[in-house]
């Protein structure tokens, strides 16, 4: 007899109300694993989606699209091929850390959440996605992987494949394109991959963190899971914490604390901030105060005009020029572009350099052309690399206001006078 819905196992998780129920610390070995977590339950496929659905679990690699849904959906359209898992454990993202940390510290929470997530969908394949540099990762894996082939019988062999690292390699149709044997770059949709991926069966991509999450759901319960966070923000999630702040790191939170409470757990702000840069470089800049009574889930920091993204939160000091570390990310994102249209090509660069002169030289052309260029790109890249960087450049717009304005009339920017403040030895003017 398989267990409901709600069933839920004892775990440590539920003895310390803020422990942590990813990075437990228990060790990567297989029975370390099992002695924590417990063997993978008896469930059959549609009841891992009814209690991911219940759960109100939500994709963990940028989206935040539902889980139960995508599950769903992809199980749906099982033919005579089968369908695929595909586990995304590309950290594309520069400044996160959260995957890497979680593939080296529970490997086969990992692993549990593909082969259930195979079983869900009725999939006969999977493959586990890396970068193919990051060496520690693949060796942590390969060595999971190889416990497992002794100790557990495998429902859907797992494939570990490696992918270049580069920024838009780690999209999921880019994913998909390059296990079909094409160029690790994005492919124009429609279809999506849940309607015709690897192989042209559908294929369900998802983030490594989503399926841990999937596979403590199916042991402990949906209730348990949604024990943590709040009715909308079910549950935990791993964020990335970096920038201007005591303690930087990868910490696991329930979902619904505030940008405060964010902030205290990295050990405060090492400097007055300025703002923060929520969800990564597709993400958007907050101003301090209000990133500080913001909620942190992905409809608290919607309401705000912001993104949770991949969980990243990089803190700016008020010395640190908002424009520069802006056109910084820009150049890199235009670095990194899939260089498939127009909007990529040529558009992300123009971007790039006209953000460069405003931050270093100042003056109304490059503010002037900022402004012109953007609606030649948004929404108009054959997928959505375009639109992540023009989000990014139009929140510094917004939320740097004194900035772009000092900058555009060629005065002292507000940062330099602030260093000055702190040091009178730091003093400088454009082009200088």
């Amino acid at each position: 007899m398989t267990s409901t819905a709600d069933d839920a196992r004892p775990t440590a998780a539920d003895t310390a109300p803020n422990a942590p129920r990813l990075l437990l610390g228990h060790g990567r070995a297989l029975t370390e694993h099992v002695s924590a977590h417990g063997p993978l339950p008896a469930l059959t496929g549609p009841e891992i989606i009814a209690r991911t659905e219940q759960a109100g679990l939500t994709g963990r690699g940028g989206a935040a699209f539902p889980t139960g849904r995508k599950l769903a959906a992809v199980a749906r359209g099982a033919g005579r091929k089968g369908t695929v898992v595909v586990a995304n454990g590309c950290e594309g993202e520069p400044a996160s850390a959260k995957d890497r940390t979680l593939i080296l510290n529970a490997p086969h929470l990992v692993l549990d959440g593909v082969q259930l997530a195979a079983r869900a969908v009725g999939a006969r394949q999977a493959h586990l996605c890396v970068h193919e540099d990051e060496h520690d990762i693949r060796n942590t894996l390969t060595a999971a992987l190889a416990e497992r082939a002794t100790a557990l019988p495998a429902e859907a062999p797992i494939t570990l494949t490696l992918v270049p690292h580069r920024y838009v390699a780690s999209e999921e149709s880019a994913l998909v394109r390059a296990l079909n044997g094409g160029p690790s770059l994005p492919a124009h949709t429609p279809p999506r991959p849940f309607e015709r991926g690897v192989g042209g069966r559908p294929t369900l991509v998802d983030n490594v963190e989503t399926l841990a999450h999937l596979a403590l759901i199916a042991r402990h319960g949906s209730a348990w899971f949604r024990a943590r966070g709040t009715a909308t923000a079910p549950g935990t999630t791993l964020v990335t914490i970096g920038g201007a702040v005591r303690n930087p790191g990868v910490y696991e939170i329930p979902l619904g604390i505030t940008g405060a409470d964010l902030l205290a757990l990295a050990g405060g702000a090492g400097a007055p901030l300025q703002a923060m840069l929520c969800g990564g470089y597709f993400g958007s800049w907050l101003p301090a105060d209000t990133f500080a009574g913001t909620e942190i889930s992905a409809p608290g920091l919607a309401a705000a005009g912001s993104a949770i993204g991949a969980g990243v939160f990089v803190a700016l000091p008020r010395t640190s020029c908002a424009l520069a570390e802006t056109a910084k990310i820009a150049a890199y994102l235009a670095g990194q572009s899939a260089r498939q249209c127009g909007p990529c090509l040529h558009g992300l660069p123009a971007l790039a350099k006209a953000l460069r002169e405003l931050a270093a030289s100042g003056g109304t052309r490059p503010a002037h052309n900022l402004q012109a260029l953007m609606p030649y790109i948004e929404r108009r890249g054959a997928c959505r690399h375009p639109d992540g960087a023009t989000r990014l450049i139009a929140s510094a717009l917004r939320a740097f206001p004194e900035e772009v304005r000092a900058h555009a009339d060629r005065k002292r920017c507000p940062a330099v006078h602030r260093a000055e403040q702190r040091d009178p030895h730091q003093g400088r003017r454009y082009g200088t």
